[in-house]
Parts: C-alpha cells; sequence; structure tokens
C-alpha cells in the first residue's frame, strides 16, 4: 500500500437527515426567511419556500403596525442605489429600534458619526448591530421594521 492512500476513503453519499430539514423548515417559518442552506464538509442541505405576503410577526414583540403603507421602491429605475447607501451584511429580520416600543435608532434628516448603531438584523437568533461606517446624515430609509431582509438587500442611505 502507498503512503498517503486512505483505507475505506470512499464514503457513500450521506441521505438526507430529515430532523436537520424539519430545523431548517421551522427556522424559515420562525424567522420569516425564505431560504437557508446548512453544510457540513462537501455535504449542503438547501430548505426554501415562497415568501408569505401576510406573514406572522416575529416572536419577540416587534410587530408593524398594520395600516402601514407600502415601501418606497428600494433601488431607483436607473437600477444602481443611491451614493452612500448602506447593504445589509446578512440575511435576516430587521428592527429599526433597540426594542419593542422604544424610538427607532436613527430617523430620515438625523445626523449620524461613524460607528453609531442604525439598526439590528436578527440572524439565527443572535441580534446584530448594525453601525454607521462613516458619519453623515441619513437621508433615506429602505428597510421596513420587523420585515425580513436579504443579503446586499439596501438598508439605508448616508449622505
Amino acid at each position: 500500500m502507498k503512503l498517503g492512500t486512505r483505507i475505506g476513503s470512499k464514503r457513500p453519499p450521506l441521505a438526507p437527515d430529515a430532523a436537520v430539514i424539519r430545523a431548517l423548515a421551522g427556522l424559515l417559518a420562525e424567522t420569516g426567511l425564505t431560504e437557508i442552506e446548512y453544510a457540513v464538509g462537501d455535504h449542503r442541505i438547501r430548505v426554501a419556500r415562497e415568501p408569505d405576503s401576510a406573514a406572522a410577526p416575529a416572536k419577540n414583540g416587534h410587530a408593524k403596525p398594520p395600516d402601514t403603507p407600502a415601501p418606497e421602491p428600494a433601488i431607483p429605475a436607473n437600477g444602481a442605489p443611491p451614493a452612500g447607501t448602506l447593504t445589509s451584511p446578512m440575511v435576516g429580520i430587521v428592527y429599526l429600534a433597540p426594542e419593542p416600543g422604544a424610538a427607532p435608532f436613527v430617523r430620515p434628516g438625523d445626523t449620524v458619526s461613524e460607528g453609531q448603531p442604525l439598526l439590528v438584523i436578527e440572524a439565527m437568533k443572535v441580534m446584530n448591530q448594525i453601525r454607521a461606517p462613516h458619519g453623515g446624515r441619513v437621508t433615506r430609509i429602505f428597510a421596513q421594521d420587523a420585515e425580513p431582509v436579504e443579503y446586499g438587500a439596501p438598508l439605508l442611505v448616508i449622505e
């Protein structure tokens, strides 16, 4: 036998683990995400669902008022986000205030300094505070409180 040869190196393909799939599907329903992927080594499990237009509010108490106007289009007609747009570094649920019923971190027209908290993104039960990458004035907020956000989605504009 040659050195470096692994005995029994051929592994049979793994069968999908029903418990893992159920857990991932539960995370989708709980967080409002539309897809999630789980990987261990070379094996990946991806679970996706159609977005639900009447998604239930998150369990932590943040809830969107029922008569909230429709959000403005996230990207201008020319297809490019405005200069100074801060995009989401992850997939999760956006919260514009530190806790339910509290004032939002920032509002359009507010002046922010570098490192100032702007919003929170909940991802897999972890609250991730998103801070200002630079100082300036918040001119527009694209994110809606307690709504899902995808990676790279525009959150707000700091000019």
